[in-house]
């Protein structure tokens, strides 16, 4: 908001108010009332008001069907009222908690706001203490409080308020909001200032309604032994549209609740469900519609009936449809591609199947999300995606009960209310980002969604009936399964995602990113054109990442430059090569740290997997003149430190045949430094890297630079399986390397690792550390590790 704001234009009787436009609603002061807000305008009116703290003025419409009302459709008496709470609903609705607190009557209204701003003065009614005053405040409390007795859903806390009210103009505003007249009756006892004028109003509209209330309730006493329930809806019916029309209060209620009736009538309920509907539309259609507990019912009502009960999709499974769909959407993937396939055929030759919970683990921009969409395109479903991320309050997954207030179903009802059948693809985003907090675990309550036994009676405690998810097809996605619970993690079918390799993120980035990156900068096929070098130098200088987020991100900034080119007219058509890569972005932020770190007696190469993918790893080791100290910094974990101690205790076991003086190990101490110490590190799979590193270290020979190593080591020497070994292949293949060394348990990994990393990288498998240290030193006189005691 600029400086614009509206400030009061004096400490008189004037002053300067943001006004809201409210239909059917008459606020009077001292009474607190929700407000719902749906108008743009209307909510950067609130939302101005609440940031400055200022109060709002509400104006009733003359006609409440008007969407944009101007100042001529308003009447110029309202309410200046205090905003007591501002909330946001889940569907994106708009709430206010609002406080009348005076009257005004507008002056005239100010032009060149974002929303409407009146000039307005406050109205004081002028009240003398006389027994002609104290006799009307007396024959009205009367009036209410007898029509508080008649009426079934009144509280004991109205009629004390009734009876404890001293003002005179504050029990007249009290009783005129709960009045059940029209809304333009309303505002005429609004605009009445005086207030004996206004306490006489109030009695002769209180003194009729007691009169129909007495009626009806002789009306119910008459019949209710005489006839049987149908056709005591039916009169009751009629007597209270016959009411309605005698007052003049014909609103549309009437029409609401038939609509609503037909909409859970057609909604094709459960016979136990319906039952349990039908009793709560019993209530309501009881209850005044000024009543706060009315709306909250009929809300709730209105969304059992949106529930897709019955609503199912019809499959529409062709195999070979559904490859060419996800061979168009996605490239590379083809395990889970085929897996996906499988999951397709089976639920074809299978309807009535249970459907499996896939959980699709991998690096951040692999695919994951848009796998599930492709999956809801090939089987003819609706989409529905649910983001798990940050989520700590199990009420989130379950709903929260009606009782309080701002209550809401959970993530799970809302997702398949708005997909709008019952047997959508709905998919769990970010299964591993649950938290845990003191209102409960999220991850208890998705046992039982994810549960095939058990969900075909879920209940949502906002919803409280039983409603059938065993047609729902879950696709959850995580980057890590760490963080999810075991029972959790065994009632989903696990697919692994690994990262892209370098040919794989070129073809990904020509095939989507350019085109994609291309609308979205409003440029033609014909206006540029990106080669595939240009792309190769994206990712080997610019990006390093397991996915292609950052692929696409400086895709657009090539994108963006030559967009800035052809709308200026310089050049019609830009061709961007490898050449123009730097001149955009700059020097490439990523450099080949294999020959920068390697080739030094005491650095070793490691791999390394992590949630956004496989890296390597540097081993630093160095020696300097103590008393057989080991020490450790990088921010290593229990386990890497613990494989660093194992290391230390291989070499000095097996010195004499390294050609290692074991005195060294007496007046020396070792340090092992893992760079990027500010990122923490754990794991086993980095023993051999932290052995190989001491080794070069003590007999100053170095390892080669385009060696890499990965595997836990045991006190007898073995090399032992680790995992992430795609991942950990891919990322040296992505830095240069030309031999990978691991495990030789490992070897059944090999079918996973993509042709193309095999081609790029020689694979070799050991069982011992003694058959490394033969060949990963280089053949040449050895260089001095800067620091160390000469041996």
């Amino acid at each position: 908001m600029t400086d614009s704001t509206p400030r009061p234009a004096n400490a008189s009787g004037e002053d300067v108010l943001i006004i809201v436009p409210v239909r059917n609603v008459v606020l009077f002061p001292g009474v607190v009332s929700p407000l719902a807000l749906s108008r743009e305008v209307s909510i950067a009116a609130a939302q101005e008001a609440v940031r400055t703290e200022r109060m709002i003025g509400l104006l009733l419409q003359h006609d409440p069907e008007l969407e944009q009302p101007t100042p001529a459709d308003l009447y110029p008496v309202g309410t200046v009222a205090s905003i007591l709470r501002y909330a946001t609903a889940g569907d994106g609705g708009q709430h206010l908690v609002v406080q009348g607190e005076q009257r005004f009557r507008v002056l005239d209204f100010q032009p060149g706001m974002p929303f409407m701003v009146a000039r307005v003065e406050y109205l004081t009614g002028t009240q003398h203490d006389d027994t002609d005053l104290e006799a009307r405040v007396l024959h009205l409390r009367r009036l209410a409080l007898e029509a508080a007795s008649l009426l079934p859903q009144a509280t004991p806390e109205l009629a004390n308020a009734i009876k404890s009210m001293d003002s005179a103009a504050a029990l007249a505003d009290l009783v005129a909001n709960f009045l059940d007249v029209k809304s333009s009756e309303k505002q005429v006892l609004l605009e009445t200032v005086d207030v004996r004028t206004r306490l006489e109003r109030v009695a002769t509209l209180l003194a009729h309604r007691v009169e129909v209330l007495k009626l009806t309730r002789r009306l119910q006493e008459q019949t209710r032994d005489s006839i049987d329930e149908r056709q005591r809806q039916m009169l009751l019916r009629e007597q209270l549209k016959t009411i309605q029309k005698e007052l003049g209060d014909d609103d549309g209620n009437g029409k609401d609740l038939e609509d609503l009736t037909e909409a859970i009538a057609a909604a094709g309920l459960p016979v136990e469900v319906r039952e349990q509907v039908d009793k709560e539309l019993k209530r309501l259609s009881r209850m005044p519609a000024e009543g706060g507990e009315y709306s909250m019912l009929r809300t709730y009502l209105e969304l059992v009936a949106a529930l897709p009960w019955s609503k199912s999709d019809v499959e529409a499974i062709d195999i070979e449809a559904a490859r060419a769909i996800l061979e168009a959407d996605h490239y590379g993937l083809d395990k889970v591609k085929k897996r996906i396939l499988e999951f397709l055929a089976v639920r074809k030759l299978n309807p009535t199947g249970k459907s499996p919970i896939l959980c699709l683990v991998g690096p951040p921009g692999v695919g994951k999300t848009s796998l599930g969409q492709s999956i809801a395109k090939a089987m003819g479903r609706k989409f529905a995606r649910v983001s798990l991320g940050g989520v700590h309050d199990e009420a989130e997954i379950r709903g929260h009960r009606r009782t309080y207030v701002g209550a809401l179903p959970g993530l799970v009802i809302q997702a398949i209310r708005k997909a709008g059948t019952r047997n959508p693809v709905l998919m769990l985003d970010e299964v591993d980002k649950v938290g845990r907090g003191f209102q409960g675990d999220p991850f208890a309550a998705l046992l039982e969604v994810l549960d095939p036994e058990q969900n075909g009676t879920f209940r949502d405690n906002y919803v409280g009936l039983p409603f059938d998810l065993s047609q729902v097809l879950f696709v959850a996605t995580a980057n890590m399964l760490d963080t999810v619970p075991g029972p959790l993690r065994d009632r989903m079918e696990i697919i692994e995602l690994s990262g892209y390799t370098e040919e794989e993120k070129v073809e990904i980035g020509r095939r989507y990113l350019v085109g994609r990156q291309s609308a979205a900068n409003g440029l033609a096929s014909s206006q540029v054109e990106v080669t595939d070098d240009s792309l190769r130098a994206l990712v080997r200088g610019y990006t390093r990442e397991a996915g292609c987020r950052s692929l696409e991100r400086e895709i657009g900034a090539l994108l963006r430059s030559a967009a800035v080119r052809i709308a200026s007219g310089a050049v019609a058509h830009i061709r961007i090569d490898a050449d123009a890569v730097a001149p955009i972005l700059g020097p490439p932020r990523y450099d080949n740290e294999v020959a920068m770190r390697a080739g030094v007696a005491g650095v070793a190469t490691g791999l390394a997997w992590t949630p956004v993918g496989g890296d390597i790893l540097f081993i630093e080791s160095a020696r300097t003149s103590g008393s057989g100290k080991l020490i450790l910094t990088g921010q290593l974990g229990d386990v890497m430190k613990e494989s660093a101690q194992a290391a230390v205790s291989l070499v000095k076991a097996n010195a004499i045949s390294l050609g290692i003086d074991p005195a060294l190990f007496e007046h020396s101490d070792l340090h092992v430094h893992v760079p990027a110490g500010a990122t923490p590190k754990d794991g086993p799979s980095a023993g051999t890297a932290i052995y190989l590193s001491l080794v070069s270290l003590l007999t100053q020979r170095p390892l080669r630079p385009d060696v890499a190593v990965t595997g836990e080591i045991s006190l007898r020497g073995l090399v032992l399986p680790v995992g992430g070994i795609k991942e950990k292949t891919i990322a040296a293949a992505r830095a240069g390397i030309r031999t990978v060394y691991l495990p030789a348990r490992n070897r059944r990994d090999l079918a996973d690792i993509p042709d193309s990393v095999r081609a790029a990288v020689s694979i070799e498998f050991v069982d011992r550390v003694e058959a490394l240290t033969g060949v990963v030193f280089e053949v040449r006189p050895a260089v001095a590790t800067e620091g160390a005691v000469p041996a």
